[in-house]
């Protein structure tokens, strides 16, 4: 952990890159025969829990590359295992992919060896999460929201905000919502705590949940400190909170589209919604490790993951969005309403994660750095 949050105080004393980098790999050989893949849990599927859902056997099969995954559930869990190596590509959310540039774990990627860079969402393309410079350190795979899930038994009718997981109150059945609520087990939920303050406490003067001065930060900690005396249980693990919401009796909170659909699928009483205060989300990108030992192979993943079927096929699966909008139309598991279903035109409306750092335009460059979110949300957690 030391050695985390020094690494992490390195990146937020300033986060400066100088110089025009280059990418490494500048004509396409052949494969190596693998590809090591750090991925969210769902984001890579080979048919094992659902034959419909395999976006990888095909590929292996034309490529000639096996896909090896490595889940993480958490960013940071995701840039531990690309500081010590081994894998190839990473599946990073915005609050990680700028640590992974600054800490030169990943490298620039040569658009013109991927021809479906081109039909990549343009409000996507060159993101400030993963483009540096106008280099891009990354490939766009996936976005989508962090929902508000609950248990329609409990509410009949879906929460109009995020009160029911950060204040102790009677639940519609009657009953407190003292441990029977969750939250995120990651520094980034301070923003969910800050964006909650953005609407309900505007004098504050918060203007991005990422940005935040000594008083907002303490501010968002406080409620934190009181979320800490409902929590049941901080998740990390998809397929625990699921289990959580089937087995233990809790019955709201922040989560994924991919947990809500699996527990839809499996006929539980869920549903999902965006509460009156919005939502924070996640827009993910594929990025390639500094010293990849299979770069061909990783360059035919990174094609593949823009075709308009996976793109498609994921989005699907996750309940997410795909980044190739001619993936919205003829996929037969995605359906042509899938992309408005899961919240398409919302983009705007998302306040994507990203890394904190000192210099922010909002709060004249007086902001509380990560590495500080890190040992803070510990010391919440323990009840500090």
């Amino acid at each position: 952990m030391n050695a985390f949050l020094k690494s992490c105080t390195a990146l937020t004393v300033a986060l400066t890159f100088t110089g025009q980098a280059m990418a490494q790999v500048k004509e396409l050989g052949k494969g190596e025969g693998e590809v090591n893949i750090v991925a969210w849990p769902g984001y890579i599927e080979r048919g094992e829990t659902d034959k419909g859902y395999d976006w990888v056997t095909a590929f292996e099969k034309e490529s000639g590359c096996k896909v090896n995954v490595k889940t993480a559930n958490t960013s940071d869990e995701m840039v531990s295992l690309m500081n010590e190596g081994g894998f190839d590509l990473v599946t990073a959310s915005g609050d990680a992919s700028l640590r992974l540039v600054a800490g030169k774990r990943v490298q620039p990627i040569n658009t013109d060896l991927i021809p479906s860079w081109k039909t990549v969402d343009d409000r996507l393309k060159d993101a400030p999460w993963f483009t540096v410079d106008k280099v891009h350190y990354g490939v766009p795979y996936q976005w989508g929201p962090n929902i508000l899930m609950y248990n329609t038994d409990v509410f009949k009718d879906a929460p109009k905000s995020w009160n029911v997981v950060f204040e102790e109150m009677k639940l519609p059945d009657g009953k407190s919502n003292k441990g029977r609520v969750q939250a995120y087990d990651g520094p980034i939920h301070i923003a969910d705590a800050a964006n909650y303050l953005m609407f309900h406490k505007p004098e504050l003067g918060i203007k991005d949940p990422y940005e935040l001065n000594e008083d907002q930060y303490k501010a968002a900690l406080d409620l934190l400190r009181t979320q800490r005396t409902l929590v049941g249980r901080y998740w990390h693990d998809a397929a625990i909170q699921v289990d959580d919401f089937q087995n233990e009796g809790v019955v709201a909170s922040g989560s994924w589209p991919y947990q809500v659909n699996t527990l839809v699928a499996a006929k539980k009483p869920v549903a999902s919604t965006v509460p009156e205060e919005g939502v924070t989300g996640w827009a993910d990108t594929t990025m390639m490790e500094a010293d990849a030992t299979h770069p061909n192979c990783a360059y035919m993943w990174l094609e593949h993951s823009l075709s308009p079927k996976v793109q498609g096929d994921v989005s699907a699966w996750f309940g997410s969005l795909p980044v190739v909008p001619a993936a919205c139309k003829g996929n037969e598991l995605l359906t042509d309403e899938g992309c408005k279903t899961n919240g398409y035109d919302n983009f705007d409306k998302i306040k994507f994660w990203k890394t904190p750092v000192t210099k922010c335009a909002s709060q004249n460059n007086q902001c509380v750095p990560y590495y500080r979110w890190v040992s803070d949300y510990i010391g919440v957690i323990g009840g500090r």
